[in-house]
């Protein structure tokens, strides 16, 4: 059977350096940081100061104040950004075609924020008084579910939840929905809202946390100095259509997305496995499923945490991977300027890959002043580069062992 193709015909993202998609891609050009302190709550007490939270967001300028009190952060978030890509995509939703339009958008975490308020209250004030939309409000799902209801989606719906993976997860897994012809197109992505005392007391707990005092020079992949990730929210949304199918419309299209790789370390629960197995396993399997060549590859977005052991891993395993071609690689990690949005990364970071190839450009790896010796591939550390890439690779490699990678083709 012929693969159905798939494409990128609408984008959304709300990220620390940008409330919208195009606001976010041209901040990663100019290599805008956006970590600063933290002003979700008081954190005096904690060893972490430094997060990338969103600016000048206000849900109620998105959502009535009743409906956006519903709904955890996480899945405002994933509405917003999905009405961005529902709106940019063109696309129309009505009885005609409802049933072959899905959504499929997952959530590393979920609604934190509500499970920490709704043990608060069964704690302080008994059961009784637990609101009846605790538990909507906190399970992964939901963001899906409400934004299937907001734009009147009936086809496949679900959630993938692979802690730092999920939103690479997610589009590969809404890829195949359409390339196997269950649906024509899908709403999908990730989104994650975990700044809250319980989500950086958890982080900081398993010291996954950098603990810099510099909101400028914190976030630092394959430097030297890196000492763990700082934390971020938003959520990064597609909508991606089967190739026929946005050509009938007219629709206008940012990238065809032609391979998709998942695998698992069975290694350690928090730590990847040693040289990134696991992960060269995943881009290989991406490259296997697109068949196309590593030679071919111009670009990678890195999972590039900031972290001891992943930039170090990551590195060996696209050397394993890409073997002489590495060294000619245009390599970036997104989360310089935004930090790590966990379950909602991986879309933004597609959503980055996507527009590098419409644009011929590559932003920077920002703060990589001093680099790690052992971390000797091209991470653009001066600028933004201009290039005519044809294959772009995006990778995401999560808690639990979970190591995804997405390949995305100019489309032309």
């Amino acid at each position: 059977m012929t693969k159905r193709r798939v494409v990128i015909t609408g984008i959304g993202a709300l990220t620390p350096i940008g409330n919208t998609a195009k606001e976010t891609w041209e901040n990663a050009l100019n290599g805008v940081n956006g970590i600063g302190k933290i002003t979700r709550f008081d954190n005096s007490e904690f060893n972490i100061h430094v997060a990338g939270e969103l600016k000048d967001f206000n849900i109620e300028d998105y959502l009535d104040k009743k409906e956006s009190r519903r709904m955890d952060r996480f899945t405002q978030y994933a509405v917003v950004a999905s009405d961005e890509a529902v709106k940019d995509s063109g696309l129309v939703i009505d009885e005609n075609n409802d049933t072959r339009v899905g959504v499929w958008i997952g959530s590393g975490i979920g609604g934190i924020q509500a499970l920490q308020d709704g043990f608060k209250v069964l704690y302080e004030k008994g059961p009784r008084r637990v609101s009846p939309f605790f538990v909507p409000m906190m399970i992964p799902d939901m963001a899906s579910g409400q934004v299937s209801i907001r734009h009147g989606a009936k086809g496949p719906n679900g959630a993938t939840v692979t802690a730092c993976a999920t939103g690479t997860n997610s589009i590969g897994d809404a890829y195949k929905i359409i390339e196997r012809g269950q649906a024509d197109a899908m709403i999908s992505g990730g989104t994650e809202s975990p700044i809250t005392e319980m989500g950086v007391a958890g982080f900081q707990a398993n010291r996954a946390l950098s603990k810099s005092e510099d909101p400028d020079y914190a976030s630092v992949p394959f430097s030297k100095d890196r000492d763990g990730f700082v934390i971020g929210e938003g959520a990064g949304v597609v909508v991606i259509e089967e190739l026929e199918h946005a050509l009938a419309r007219g629709a206008h299209i940012y990238a065809e997305i032609v391979g998709y790789g998942m695998t698992g370390d069975a290694y350690h629960i928090t730590a990847p496995a040693e040289n990134g197995e696991g992960g060269a396993r995943a881009m290989a399997e991406a490259l296997k499923d697109a068949e196309v060549e590593p030679e071919e590859v111009g670009y990678v977005n890195a999972h590039g945490t900031s972290t001891g052991y992943n930039d170090l891993y990551e590195t060996l395993a696209l050397k394993t991977v890409f073997g002489e071609h590495a060294p000619n690689l245009l390599i970036n990690s997104t989360k310089s300027m935004t930090g790590h949005l966990l379950g909602a990364t991986g879309a933004v970071e597609a959503i980055i890959a996507s527009l590098s190839l419409q644009n011929g450009k590559v932003h920077p790896t920002i703060n990589l002043t001093n680099p790690d010796p052992e971390c000797d591939l091209n991470y653009v550390p001066d600028g933004t580069v201009d290039s005519d890439i044809k294959y772009a690779l995006s990778n995401s490699l999560g808690f639990g062992g979970h190591n995804a990678s997405l390949l995305f083709k100019k489309y032309e």
